[in-house]
């Protein structure tokens, strides 16, 4: 690769050629502001914070997106440059709602550090504030106000989700962003992933907040509040807290979940390990009955991919597993084994869930899913929302003391762990299938070839005298890619994954943020770390699992099975 010499700040950078200005000032240890820009994703300088003076050129270039030349000579930090930093922020700041304490985005948002930073303490320009017109009762909400058209929601949906839901609304001093071609969300084929509200820098997308839900709960005589905890949560709970990572274990999480009020504290493994166990059947089901189902069978664990399959592929819905997601199945088993065993009615019982998603609080809203008796699960909070708790209750979360999950539903293995990773679910999911179909436990670690971060992959597993061809996603862009080629007939395979959010549910669109990073694969091994150190990692050998087949169920896909655990999601409303 050709190399390039130029000058930074006095500094000599060598760069290969095709450097933008931002990296090779980076690569010097040359600090360079930015707003709009986040790697990877958003290099359209539309934000003008990054500007740099380049010698010989009248005007200021935007160090993102303008590529280093041999011998340029650049001040990034001269006196004309932070001027025109300053005016652009101020300009910005001018049509922005800076109402902070009042924003949930407050103390960790990139236009409130910056303003900090260039010492703004003064607006010279006329505010002109547009208000905003959503429906607060969506899993996510637009604050119009918020928005400084920095349009990383709009490259994050189109690149990484290829559903392009946001676009530039209008022209000139009068375009904003805003849904695209001005539909509703389900028009434009919103997945609910959340990923626009994890990407904006400041809260201009938020996710709805229903903590007061959950505080009304616990002090309600009237209800038993239980709460589940998603497995990508606690590799990620502890960021929003400033807990490193040796602290934010799952049995503090427990703790501060019984400081908030909450009678029972459960674990979401459980009901993935439950989701394995019926999800796996179904699936050895399908494969040896060939012609009876549609092949192949497709996850159903993420509402977001739910809803991009029914949204963009309806041909492909009876594809999906019949599976509910853990979340709700625990919620099924939680209004009835467990009312049962506490002698109440489905009603007493309030569940919350504690989830890495946005969509989860769709999609415990869509009536079908739901039990006749009553609402599988009553409410969704994120992992940010949970964080935002812990801090109004003055939860100490640094001397919590560790406590155990409840029993009979707060037990799991390491293949429910691994849930929240991109790939985590198949991988799960053949350790039992194996199993199932053979008698006989293989190692762990045997499909780890599903591991991955990005993109989709397949391999081809064999079961006894059964070859099961799998892929895996994330990301609905790649899912995209995924279902065009099956429906072309260049690939076939018989189990598939699709995580909507890049990484799954470890870069979930509830999780918390740090501004410009992309955290899943860090969490993702925080969460094979645990799968690695557990006792038990097949989802067959839970015993509480097995006690509730013992018990309750009878069996996998039993009828019972059928009525708590399967849900058909052609019949869900959008």
């Amino acid at each position: 690769m050709e190399k390039i010499r130029l000058t930074i700040d006095g500094m000599e950078a060598v760069v290969e050629k095709g450097t933008t200005i931002l990296d090779a000032a980076k690569s010097i240890g040359v600090p360079i502001p930015t707003l709009c820009y986040f790697e990877g994703l958003n290099d359209i300088g539309a934000c003008r914070v990054c500007v740099v003076e380049i010698e010989g050129e009248p005007k200021l270039n935007a160090a993102c997106n303008t590529l280093c030349e041999e011998g340029m000579v650049i001040r990034t930090n001269s006196r004309r440059v932070r001027k025109a930093r300053e005016v652009n922020l101020k300009l910005i700041l001018s049509k922005h709602d800076g109402f902070c304490p009042a924003c949930n985005r407050n103390g960790n948002c990139k236009l409130q550090s910056l303003a900090e930073q260039f010492n703004i303490y003064h607006i010279p320009y006329e505010r002109t504030v547009l208000k905003t017109r959503w429906d607060i009762s969506l899993p996510f909400i637009r604050r119009e106000g918020k928005c400084i058209s920095c349009m990383r929601c709009i490259e994050v949906c189109d690149k990484i989700q290829g559903i392009s839901v946001w676009d530039l609304i209008g022209t000139g001093c009068h375009a904003r962003v805003g849904v695209n071609q001005g539909l509703s969300l389900n028009e434009a084929g919103c997945a609910m992933c959340g990923q626009c509200v994890t990407h904006c820098p400041v809260g201009a997308l938020i996710e709805r907040d229903d903590t007061d839900k959950l505080l009304d709960a616990v002090e309600s005589s009237e209800k038993i509040v239980v709460a589940q905890v998603a497995p990508a949560v606690r590799a990620a709970w502890g960021d929003a807290l400033g807990l490193p990572p040796e602290l934010a274990t799952e049995k503090r999480m427990a703790a501060a979940m019984r400081r908030m009020g909450v009678d029972y504290v459960f674990d979401t493994n459980f009901a993935a390990d439950l989701t394995i166990m019926e999800e796996g059947s179904e699936f050895i089901e399908r494969m040896t009955h060939p012609g009876e189902h549609k092949m192949p069978m497709f996850t159903s664990c993420c509402p977001g991919w739910v809803r991009f399959v029914k949204l963009h592929y309806p041909e492909y819905v009876n594809n999906l597993s019949t599976a509910k997601s853990p979340q709700q199945m625990f919620g099924a088993v939680t209004k009835s084994y467990f009312a049962e065993k506490l002698g109440r009615k489905p009603e007493d019982i309030f569940c919350v869930s504690i989830m890495p998603c946005t969509a989860k609080k769709y999609e415990c809203d869509v009536p079908e899913v739901n039990d006749a008796s009553d609402k599988d699960v009553d409410m969704v909070l994120t992992t940010r929302e949970f964080g935002r708790i812990i801090k109004e209750l003055n939860i100490d979360p640094f001397n919590l003391p560790e406590e155990e999950f409840d029993s009979p539903l707060g037990s799991g293995t390491g293949a429910a762990v691994i849930f929240g990773a991109t790939g985590g679910v198949m991988e799960a999911a053949l350790r039992s299938a194996y199993y199932l179909i053979t008698g006989e436990n293989v190692d762990a670690d045997a499909f780890s070839d599903v591991r991955g971060l990005y993109g989709w992959r397949d391999a081809t597993f064999r079961a006894g005298d059964i070859d099961v061809r799998v892929a895996v996603a994330s990301g609905l862009a790649n899912a995209r890619e995924l279902l065009e080629k099956i429906k072309a007939g260049e690939v076939e395979y018989d189990f598939v994954e699709v995580m909507a959010c890049p990484g799954g549910c470890a870069g979930g669109g509830g999780q918390p943020i740090k501004d410009g990073q992309e955290l899943a694969d860090e969490r993702k091994e925080r969460l094979y770390d645990i799968d690695r150190k557990n006792s038990l990692r097949r989802s067959h050998e839970n015993p509480d699992v097995l006690a509730l087949y013992d018990e309750y169920l009878e069996k996998p896909l039993s009828h019972r099975s059928h009525e708590l655990l399967h849900t058909r999601q052609e019949d869900w409303s959008i």
